[in-house]
């Protein structure tokens, strides 16, 4: 039985795509991966001093990245699948699905329990005071340590070198980088290849979840895939249009650009 709750959740069988292989989704190479495999992935580039820029593909990154796609061909690039609708993409358009679910709500605090030693994070992203909460929650309860951290607001307004600066002196072995997409996969895009920073990840909300300025969907809730329907329930009008047009959009992008 798979050790990665995602992939035991979703079954098992011949209608998944195998361990590593990568996907063409929405003009992406997306990987299809377990949250096992893909941690010893990330553990195993980092003892070899290679580094790893990831991003979790869910429906919007794939309409909101669009302009970016070509940049994510980059050999350290690692674009893994979140949520059920890029696993309802995969079987329309190939006729499987992914071997897991990927999101880094989940990921990250995997790593954690999983580093040998305690990682080194610099925190990047999310309203003033978010960020020095979820540091405190990586600290407190997930045992790690935190060597720097900045709010989106002032992150954005950094011109130059100085924020990259200010990561690298860290010396952090993980920068979360929480803007939203597409901005902070823009920001990793344009940043990251000047890093020493072994894991770089494009985190969306999990500084709010990991803060406790948002909470996550309850466990039976995320076993049946409906996290996106909690999210729905509790930002409406913040959410609507990604789970309505959005959608729409994302299909019709998979659709057109099933051959790349």
């Amino acid at each position: 039985m798979s050790s990665d709750p995602a992939a035991s959740d979703l079954g098992g069988g011949a209608d998944r795509f195998a361990v590593g292989e990568v996907v063409r989704l929405g003009g992406f190479p997306v990987l299809s991966t377990t949250q096992a495999a893909f941690a010893n992935e990330l553990f195993a580039a980092r003892a070899r001093g290679e580094q790893r820029q990831v991003f979790f593909a869910n429906t919007n990154f794939i309409v909101q990245c669009q302009p970016l796609r070509a940049r994510f061909d980059a050999p350290g690039v690692r674009i893994v699948n979140d949520g059920i609708g890029m696993d309802l993409a995969a079987r329309w358009l190939h006729g499987r699905r992914f071997a897991g679910n990927l999101n880094g709500t989940d990921l990250i605090p995997y790593l954690c329990r999983h580093a040998s030693r305690p990682l080194r994070f610099f925190l990047l992203g999310g309203k003033p005071g978010v960020a020095e909460a979820a540091a405190r929650a990586l600290r407190e309860q997930h045992g790690q340590i935190v060597v720097g951290v900045c709010d989106g607001y002032a992150g954005r307004r950094e011109a130059g070198d100085a924020l990259p600066a200010l990561i690298e002196d860290s010396g952090a072995d993980v920068l979360l980088v929480a803007f939203g997409n597409p901005l902070q996969e823009q920001w990793i895009l344009d940043h990251a290849p000047r890093l020493r920073t072994p894991l770089v990840f494009g985190v969306g909300a999990l500084l709010d979840f990991l803060s406790g300025n948002a909470r996550r969907a309850p466990q039976w809730v995320r076993r049946f895939h409906l996290e996106w329907l909690y999210r729905l329930a509790h930002e409406p009008r913040r959410l609507l249009k990604r789970y309505s047009w959005d959608l729409l959009v994302f299909f019709r992008t998979c659709h057109a650009r099933r051959h790349e």
